[in-house]
């Protein structure tokens, strides 16, 4: 009888060890596919800034938002 509660609480853990391992396998590679997609984006936002028809706006002491006092359009 005592065995019968020995190997099932070894299974369990083995079980369970097996379970935590595909747990955090899984969470790493989502977690550096979203570490990939971040850099991306990054880079395509830094790409699009650098484009002639985009202005920067910075915030007035009103709370405003309006384009610095570098921009090229006028």
């Amino acid at each position: 009888m005592i065995w019968r509660v020995v190997i099932f609480a070894v299974i369990g853990v083995v079980i369970f060890l097996g379970v935590r391992k595909i747990w955090r396998d899984w969470t790493g590679q989502f977690n550096a596919e979203e570490q990939e997609a971040r850099r991306l984006r990054r880079e395509r936002d830094l790409r699009e800034r650098d484009q002639p028809g985009v202005i920067d706006l910075k915030r007035d002491e009103d709370g405003t938002y309006r384009p610095g006092d570098d921009d090229k359009r006028r």
